[in-house]
């Protein structure tokens, strides 16, 4: 049993943190393009942010503050304008937005951390940004966290929402997150964001390692596209305001706090994976038998990201042969007669040999776990300087029972598990049409 339990309030539900989300212009949908998550005290921060090369000013803008001092008081997410591929304008733009900012929450820009989601190559809209910045400090609220979901997302169907408590030195600590992504998930820390905040008080170096193991096991275990965006940022604040003992080094305290803060980057992490553009279903790999836990991530993600598998699960085929395939080329050695492959309940294959099963039970295994969950709208108004693929049904977040693909390679005491989605026909007529 989990030893926390879920509450309501996102990033708000941790004590001394405000939240807002409006509509600034930044998009011409006219739907929320503008979110402000703020700490009434200085936090601890850390960040894990995308591998790519091509990277969103925000993330180098963040990089440099956070190698500089480990911790924020605000962190603003401007969607719309991805801001990446913009140049040196683009990171005059960043450097204004932080300071226009600080200005009206009466703190040092140094406070402030950024991130962005949109068009790549399209600069922010300063105009829009400028007017928006006093409203949304105005709107700033210990309940803003639903707004603030609102208002980061794209090409998403749902805001993606949760928050957790526990009790550490018999006082309640908790901690919230909201996440945005659909499409360019495949993230190596997609277009990926995520901010979690935390009221317990933890020594900046913990709590960066803390938070790279969470991504490993959460983000870095999913995929929806095998495309790594630009702008992948994650971004967790702890500020204390629990009132218990400071943790510095790992014990029984640390381990609980980590365990929860990988429980929300997980869940977060199968909210963007089943939301995944034109998806119907959420699938689920897990792996056992490899030498170490690497090793069995690195198959289960290769097998959730195989666009073979995919389409196989969209087509409720259950071809195992592709799941074999991706399992063998994922790079981890093991000997093909110790593989097994379950899809559900079914045995397919067993000591390297394939198994009779129903595969007409198994085909109905694979449409039970789609649901009348909507795919995208394309926005009619085919504007290039929006999302012409943004999403109109936005819908309550939900998370459906998985597909589940159990592979074993052999003995070793490695387990693994990574997150994705089906491939659908709507995944091509979303991505085809983006900014035409």
């Amino acid at each position: 049993m989990a030893d926390w339990q879920e509450i309501t309030g996102g990033v708000t539900a941790p004590k001394g943190y405000r939240a807002a989300g409006i509509t600034a212009g930044l998009k011409p949908s006219g739907l929320p393009d503008l979110a402000l998550i703020v700490s009434d005290v200085e936090a601890i921060a850390s960040g894990v942010f995308t591998t790519s090369q091509v990277k969103a000013a925000c993330v180098d803008y963040c990089r440099q503050i956070l190698q500089a001092k480990p911790s924020a008081r605000a962190i603003l997410c401007n969607a719309g304008q991805a801001n990446a591929a913009t140049g040196s304008q683009g990171i005059h733009d960043a450097n204004e937005s932080a300071e226009l900012l600080a200005k009206e929450l009466n703190i040092s820009p140094e406070l402030i951390l950024l991130a962005s989601t949109g068009v790549i190559g399209q600069r922010i809209k300063m105009d829009a940004l400028r007017s928006g910045i006093p409203k949304l400090v105005a709107a700033l609220s210990e309940t803003g966290s639903d707004a603030a979901a609102g208002a980061i997302i794209t090409t998403d169907l749902v805001p993606k929402s949760i928050a957790l408590e526990t009790t550490i030195s018999d006082r309640p600590v908790r901690i919230g997150g909201i996440a945005k992504g659909s499409g360019m998930i495949h993230p190596n820390m997609a277009t990926m964001l995520a901010f979690v905040t935390c009221d317990a008080a933890v020594s900046p170096h913990l709590w960066q390692q803390m938070l790279n193991r969470a991504a490993d096991k959460s983000f870095n275990s999913i995929t929806v596209d095998g495309d790594t965006s630009t702008n992948d940022s994650l971004i967790a604040l702890a500020n204390g305001q629990s009132r218990t003992p400071a943790i510095t080094e790992m014990g029984a305290e640390a381990e609980k706090l980590e365990a929860m803060l990988t429980a929300v980057c997980q869940h977060l992490a199968k909210a963007i994976a089943r939301d995944g553009e034109g998806a119907t279903c959420l699938i689920e790999v897990q792996v056992t038998g490899t030498h170490d836990d690497l090793a069995a991530r690195q198959i289960a993600k290769t097998i959730a990201g195989s666009s073979l598998v995919k389409s196989a699960i969209f087509g409720r085929d259950p071809n195992w042969g592709r799941i074999a395939a991706a399992a063998g080329r994922a790079g981890v050695p093991f000997e093909q007669d110790n593989l097994q492959i379950k899809l559900g309940d079914f045995l397919l294959l067993e000591n390297g040999q394939p198994l009779q099963f129903d595969r007409a039970a198994a085909s109905t295994y694979l449409k039970q776990a789609a649901t009348d969950y909507p795919v995208a709208d394309v926005v009619a108004t085919n504007n290039s300087n929006d999302l012409s693929g943004e999403r109109s049904n936005i819908k309550t977040q939900r998370l459906d029972t998985p597909v589940i693909i159990a592979v074993s390679v052999g003995n070793g005491h490695g387990t693994g598990k990574a997150w994705g989605c089906d491939l659908s026909y709507d995944y091509v007529k979303i991505n085809a049409e983006y900014t035409t």
